[in-house]
């Protein structure tokens, strides 16, 4: 076994380059040929001096052997390698172990075991080596064939590089979520992916998958609209519901090369970096039907129109979303492209008849009272909703407030009693106004009075009183108020579509805590708006994963169902045999119960990539 440099040229292009080869001699009767074993490309660097190690490792690794002396890891690591694609390429195939094609149909007919196949082996040579995990892949795998991916990209012009590329990229954003950088490593070090795609991701360079992520990016529309109908065919689901709402994520770094990366209100409490908004327009079902990259400053209301505009969506559509989006202007446009909506109400003051009121339950076993209010001319209906809850939440943080600002107060009067305190009549007025400004809201409950001294220029005493602002939050805890021109629905029905909205902010968390939306570490705008959209994409392939599971009784978080898939490796055997040969046996270990649940449930083999053998 040697390592070839060979001259040859591009056929397209017919640009000259050199291209590594591992080459043995084999004797065919009296003659003897050199056969190429494997083609190592043309972004080989290893050292020419160490290329007669590299090869006596690779035959040691085959022969089951160990190393007499400790190679140094680049040896070390492209001899395990090479030694195990050179066992994928050689391995006589079980019959019930051909690559996973495209997901089967959730019943399948029992393959019928394949006859037994006895060797007589040395226990004590047994060795383990390259466990990969497959649970992940497998399932990933699946769901890409269910929605028809592999084709969507192809007739997005991706080719078969490309597409196994963007596979790695969002199974791995579903098994390890993290950067780019963060996926290639897993592909190259812990994933069974390549194998089951019949991929070589360790030769893959890095570059490779940016520029995937370039491409899906550059075709984000149509994949977008491709994807989500297929969805509509595979789930049968309507388009009747859309929401919508905004969320965002910071960054690593400055981020001066992108725009779009500024400073804002954080979601993640993160004010002290540079963030950039994801905007969703997802269906009643919690599929991803379009998503879009804002500023990280952008005001939530600017956005409503530009991502509704070529939907598609039929006359009539229900458009629910959250206060922030749901401006004046947005409503107005809402209703003249004869959109219905129901939206939580911008309006400040709150109100609550009980005695007008009827309930409800929510999921969660929780009462909510609710009072419909229809308006003048009969166009659109207000839902006043109390929650015990929320109710119960709210007067605990107005208590705190007060009892803080109360605090701020009697410190302030104490002070004027002391030598050296604060007495001016301007400056005690002035540290009021910022007990108020620091009271989250609460300052405007408070009579306060300052009297002054005779001379009139310093503090005498403050006094005040608690006097509750009617319509407020201290007066009506608990109290939020939907708004919609669904006027012939009845109280729980407004509610209940309601709360499909907390589906969206499910779907938030999911992105963030599950599939690695948060941080961003890239420069560019179009590198952060490709990771983003890696991560939306990877959403549409988990939710469609839980809903098949959930179809079959089985309701599941995907970070509960990661635990379960990821403990399936594969895993190389090796045995001396009686007769000096090494046998190698490449196979998948045996799904546990839970596991095996969620492949019988999902259709899927429970053996990802069947069994491969080599005799050497």
């Amino acid at each position: 076994m040697f390592i070839r440099k060979t001259a040859t040229r591009n056929k397209s292009t017919s640009e000259p380059y050199v291209t590594f080869r591992l080459v043995a001699s084999q004797r065919t009767g009296r003659r003897v040929r050199q056969v190429t074993l494997l083609n190592l490309g043309r972004h080989f660097d290893l050292p020419p001096d160490d290329w007669p190690r590299l090869c006596g490792r690779i035959d040691a690794l085959l022969a089951g052997q160990a190393g007499l002396l400790a190679e140094p890891q680049a040896i070390e690591t492209l001899a395990q390698r090479y030694a195990a694609r050179l066992l994928a390429a050689r391995a006589e195939a079980e019959p019930d172990a051909a690559p996973q094609p495209a997901p089967p149909p959730p019943v399948q007919p029992q393959t019928p075991a394949p006859d037994p196949l006895y060797a007589e082996v040395d226990i004590a040579s047994l060795q383990l080596t390259r466990p990969r995990s497959a649970g992940i892949e497998a399932a990933g795998l699946a769901a890409i064939g269910w929605l028809g991916i592999d084709r969507i990209l192809a007739d997005a012009g991706l080719n078969g590089v490309q597409r196994n590329a963007a596979a790695g990229l969002l199974i791995g954003r579903m098994a390890a979520p993290g950067s780019e950088l963060a996926t290639w490593r897993w592909l190259r070090e812990r994933s069974a992916l390549g194998e089951l795609l019949g991929a070589d991701f360790e030769a893959m360079p890095l570059i490779r998958l940016y520029r995937t992520a370039d491409l899906l990016l550059r075709h984000r529309e149509a994949i977008e609209a491709a994807l989500f109908g297929r969805i509509q065919d595979l789930f049968g689901l309507p388009v009747s519901v859309t929401l919508y709402d905004l969320t965002n994520t910071y960054f690593e770094g400055d981020a001066d090369a992108n725009p779009k990366a500024a400073r804002g209100r954080s979601k993640e409490k993160r004010s002290d970096c540079k963030l950039v908004t994801l905007g969703l327009v997802l269906d009643g079902s919690g599929f991803v039907r379009r998503s879009r990259l804002f500023a990280g400053n952008v005001a939530e209301g600017s956005t409503l129109q530009a991502m509704l505009k070529g939907l598609g969506t039929p006359p009539g559509a229900l458009v629910i979303m959250d206060a922030g989006i749901a401006t004046a202007a947005n409503i107005a446009w809402l209703g003249a492209q004869g959109y219905r909506y129901l939206v939580v109400s911008r309006e400040r003051t709150r109100r609550f008849d009980p005695d007008q009121s009827v309930q409800t339950l929510t999921a969660s076993d929780e009462i909510v009272r609710m009072q419909r209010v229809v308006s003048e001319d009969g166009t659109e209906v207000r839902l006043y909703c109390l929650s015990e809850g929320r109710k119960a939440k709210e007067t605990a943080i107005c208590d705190r407030f007060a009892a803080a600002f109360e605090a701020g107060l009697g410190k302030l009067a104490a002070g004027l009693d002391k030598p050296r305190g604060t007495k001016a009549l301007a400056a005690v007025q002035q540290r009021i106004g910022r007990l108020k400004e620091k009271s989250r809201g609460i300052g405007q409950h408070y009579e306060i009075t300052v009297t002054p001294d005779e001379a009139g220029k310093l503090a005498g005493s403050i006094t005040w009183s608690k006097t509750p602002v009617d319509g407020s939050k201290l007066t009506h805890p608990g109290v939020c108020c939907l708004r919609s021109n669904e006027t012939a629905w009845d109280a729980e029905t407004l509610w209940h579509t309601y709360t499909r909205l907390t589906d969206l902010e499910a779907v938030f968390r999911g992105l963030k805590s599950e599939l690695g939306l948060r941080p961003v570490f890239h420069h560019t705008e179009d590198r952060t708006a490709g990771h983003l959209f890696i991560t939306v994409l990877a959403y549409q392939l988990v939710q469609t994963i839980r809903r098949r599971l959930e179809a079959a009784g089985r309701s599941v978080s995907w970070m509960r169902l990661r635990e379960v898939l990821s403990v399936q490796q594969r895993v190389t055997a090796t045995f001396r045999q009686r007769d000096g040969r090494v046998l190698h046996v490449r196979k998948s270990t045996v799904a546990e119960p839970a596991l095996r649940a969620v492949y019988d449930a999902l259709g899927i083999d429970a053996v990802p990539g069947g069994v491969r053998k080599m005799t050497v």
